[in-house]
């Protein structure tokens, strides 16, 4: 750009949704004192968490530091077939394949890691048993996970997203911001009036925070964004919301649970 900084289409794939992670998630920590939309009480958040919130910062910088070092390979390997086809402008029903697409590969390959580190009992106690120490989820605690488990199932998830969907890095850049908004809102620990997530996505704070609970840890392993992959294997927990005393709301299981 003439006079200015111009910024590549690899560098903002692979730090802008680092910048949106933080921005999107300092919003819901302002919004954090609205107790009337809380799923659990500020009182929970603080007693039943079993980790400091200046250790989940730590951990998710490092899981970022992790995955901006990634896409920057991915992007160099990927570089002169990216580049040919951005010669070529895609139309949008091409970029809602490519995104659409990408969605799935994201969500399938994450239902079935997610699921194995929980049922490998070895996995899930020395690997993802860290993201559960938030039994109480909020927002910039949405990416607190081992540092393996961040790799294999975000990062390489991620990765195959990409490569499999055959997206620009121009259009990485807006579903990797997406994936991250949408991430943080279903670990926010609210239900906010209004909020396009959960009209659109089954897969919301509500329906994320009855799998951080202990009795739904073998249910509800969808994510990001469907739910479809707990409906055909039959990991879906139907959730009623309830008001608590007090103000806020409190998800409930539908139906007993039961260990698979």
């Amino acid at each position: 750009m003439k006079g200015g900084i111009q910024v590549s289409d690899e560098l903002l794939g692979t730090f802008a949704p680092i910048v949106v992670y933080w921005i999107y998630s300092g919003i819901y920590v302002l919004l954090g004192s609205l107790d009337n939309y809380r799923l659990h009480t500020r009182k929970d958040e603080d007693e039943k968490n079993l980790i400091p919130k200046k250790d989940v910062v730590k951990g998710v910088l490092l899981q970022q530091a992790v995955q901006a070092i990634v896409a920057s390979l991915l992007f160099a390997v990927t570089g002169s077939d990216n580049e040919a086809a951005q010669g070529q402008q895609a139309s949008l029903i091409v970029l809602a394949r490519q995104l659409f697409v990408a969605m799935v590969v994201l969500d399938t390959w994450q239902y079935f890691m997610h699921r194995y580190m929980h049922h490998n009992k070895f996995l899930y106690r020395h690997i993802h048993s860290q993201h559960h120490r938030l039994v109480v989820p909020y927002a910039f605690g949405a990416l607190y996970n081992h540092p393996l488990e961040g790799l294999i199932l975000d990062t390489v998830g991620g990765a195959l997203a990409f490569l499999l969907s055959g997206m620009s890095p121009r259009a990485s850049i807006f579903f990797f911001s997406f994936a991250t908004i949408k991430t943080v809102d279903d670990h926010c620990g609210l239900w906010l009036p209004g909020n396009l997530f959960h009209i659109f996505f089954g897969n919301n704070s509500a329906y994320h925070d009855i799998h951080h609970q202990l009795y739904g840890t073998k249910y509800n392993f969808s994510q990001p964004f469907f739910v479809t992959w707990d409906r055909i294997l039959g990991t879906y927990m139907p959730y009623s919301l309830e008001k608590r005393t007090g103000g806020g709301f409190e998800a409930r299981p539908a139906k007993e649970c039961k260990e698979n």
